[in-house]
């Protein structure tokens, strides 16, 4: 039917480590729901970053609940290893995921809200926003004006070198992104990284060290516990990420110096086609990789939840305004830790939780007695395989 509306009581939106957590804990709840992804296949964001990728965290520390990561506890998995373990942990749990369908509108009908995935409608009582805040890539609004000989790729494109030219490589952003791309780059090319300096953590953490004590004190303690938002110490930490990006974790500086990347200032301009810093020197360079970051790409929320920089105004994930709307997935959601795999765990479970509460309590309205409903067709990872 034309005006049919499908109906769920709860819907999540996105299917990576974050959705896939959240569906786990409604499981267990016995809550109803589907998750809906925009991938053709579970894990595709990760199997589509750059060929070197490995976590930040070893694999002891990438598991979401119920499941271990299948690989020795101390090494650093890699993007393909990721991906592959979330589609096993869709498939596992049943978990009923729903691939190829991208959210393009969420608003309100009635009391409800309402769901657009290309021409098909659902409403839910509940929904939970369950992506990272890099959805658009974001680049300076003078790159237009390069020369257009210049290669121009953002980190979200890359995947190795030989997408470059000959000749050198602008690596345009400082972060853990720019300064492992920048390494890579630099064995073949001549490589400059330009940007503010963000910090880096004081030791390595594939060292002996950190695999006996340190790893366990800063992922456990420190990005879990201490720096969360209900510590002066966390909140500080949370402005500071929020607005400059957090800490190298991988890369030394030593390291960069190692590999022969030179650090400049960041680009600030254009001049005669070229970039140029802030410091006036101007780089004639073949390729500019942009690690310049993602707008949070939240355009498609049509509610009244949005900061002016596009982020979500939340309280630990509930949305301010909105009964029934939920995050999970941001930085810094309630910790340094909620963009990480161990940390998402942790939102997710009081995420489930709070939904089951409020239904428990009927907090959240019916909807309409009018509404043309009916139910989502879904099929799972287990049903595929049937």
């Amino acid at each position: 039917m034309a005006n049919t509306t499908e109906y769920v009581p709860i819907v999540v939106i996105g299917g990576g480590q974050a959705g896939l957590s959240v569906g786990y804990y409604l499981s267990r709840l016995g809550l109803s729901f589907a998750i809906l992804d925009a991938s053709q296949r579970i894990g595709d964001p990760w199997r589509n970053r750059w060929d070197s990728l490995r976590l930040f965290t070893p694999a002891r520390y990438d598991s979401l609940p119920g499941m271990p990561f299948p690989a020795p506890p101390l090494s650093f998995p890699t993007k393909d290893q990721m991906a592959d373990y979330l589609e096993e942990y869709a498939a596992r749990f049943d978990l009923p995921v729903l691939t190829g369908m991208k959210v393009h509108q969420l608003t309100r009908r009635g009391n409800r809200y309402l769901v657009k995935v290309g021409n098909r409608r659902i409403e839910a009582e509940h929904v939970v926003v369950a992506m990272a805040a890099y959805q658009s890539p974001r680049v300076p609004r003078f790159a237009p004006d390069l020369d257009p000989g210049i290669r121009q790729i953002h980190s979200k494109d890359y995947r190795n070198p030989s997408q470059l030219k000959e000749g050198g490589v602008l690596i345009a952003g400082a972060g853990n992104s720019g300064a492992e791309i920048a390494i890579e780059v630099a064995r073949s090319h001549r490589t400059w990284m330009a940007g503010r300096d963000t910090g880096h953590i004081p030791f390595r953490i594939d060292g002996i060290p950190a695999r006996l004590v340190l790893q366990r004190l800063v992922f456990r303690f420190v990005f879990h516990r201490l720096l969360t938002v209900r510590t002066p110490l966390g909140r500080k930490a949370r402005a500071k990420v929020l607005s400059q990006g957090g800490p190298l974790i991988r890369v030394k500086p030593a390291d960069l110096s190692a590999a022969g990347v030179e650090r400049v200032p960041r680009v600030a301009r254009v001049r005669d086609g070229w970039p140029q810093l802030e410091d006036g020197r101007v780089l004639a360079v073949a390729n500019i990789i942009w690690c310049t970051g993602f707008h949070p790409g939240f355009s498609w929320i049509q509610l009244p939840v949005l900061e002016e920089n596009g982020m979500p105004k939340h309280m630990r994930g509930v949305a301010v305004g909105e009964p029934g709307l939920y995050f999970v997935g941001l930085p810094f959601t309630y910790a340094f830790s909620s963009t990480m795999i161990h940390g998402v765990e942790r939102d997710a479970r009081r995420i489930a939780q709070t939904i089951a509460d409020r239904l428990r309590a009927g907090t959240v309205p019916a909807a309409p007695a009018n509404a043309d409903i009916t139910a989502l067709d879904y099929r799972s990872p287990a049903a595929d395989r049937r």
